[in-house]
């Protein structure tokens, strides 16, 4: 990132970054961050779920996130032991509040799911807090 576009902000058109996998085992595209534009509060990047992936299980550590399905279908097991389970479709909006322990996924045997994501922790990946503790809970 330039010194200069923390120092002087202005409006840019970001083109995506070259995908890496995450710490959740996803493979995620970056976009606005900290890194790329100096962003202080928001983050949004591109997952691509594959079809039979999982993430591994996390939370993010004082941050929200909103997540917009644009295509496929991904299933995610949340909460407490991750006992809760939701299905979001594309066109579909997700929200997952801070510290929410969660498992996302794709049941799909041949369409990877793809979505915008959108964090209010400005880095792509400081937030994220691994629990492998809850690994093999997912039923």
């Amino acid at each position: 990132m330039a010194s200069d576009t923390v120092s002087n902000p202005t409006c840019r058109v970001v083109r995506a970054g070259a995908a890496f996998v995450g710490k959740q085992a996803l493979t995620y595209t970056p976009a606005i961050s900290a890194e790329t534009v100096g962003a202080r509060g928001i983050h949004m990047q591109i997952v691509t779920i594959p079809p039979k992936a999982r993430a591994r299980a996390h939370k993010h550590a004082s941050h929200e996130t909103a997540i917009h399905v644009l295509s496929g279908e991904s299933g995610m097991w949340y909460g407490e032991g991750l006992t809760e389970h939701l299905t979001a479709v594309a066109g579909d909006f997700l929200y997952i509040p801070a510290d929410m322990p969660h498992l996302p996924y794709n049941a799909s045997e041949t369409e990877p799911c793809v979505a915008v994501i959108a964090r209010t922790d400005p880095n792509e990946q400081e937030s994220v807090v691994l629990l492998p503790e809850l690994d093999g809970r997912m039923p």
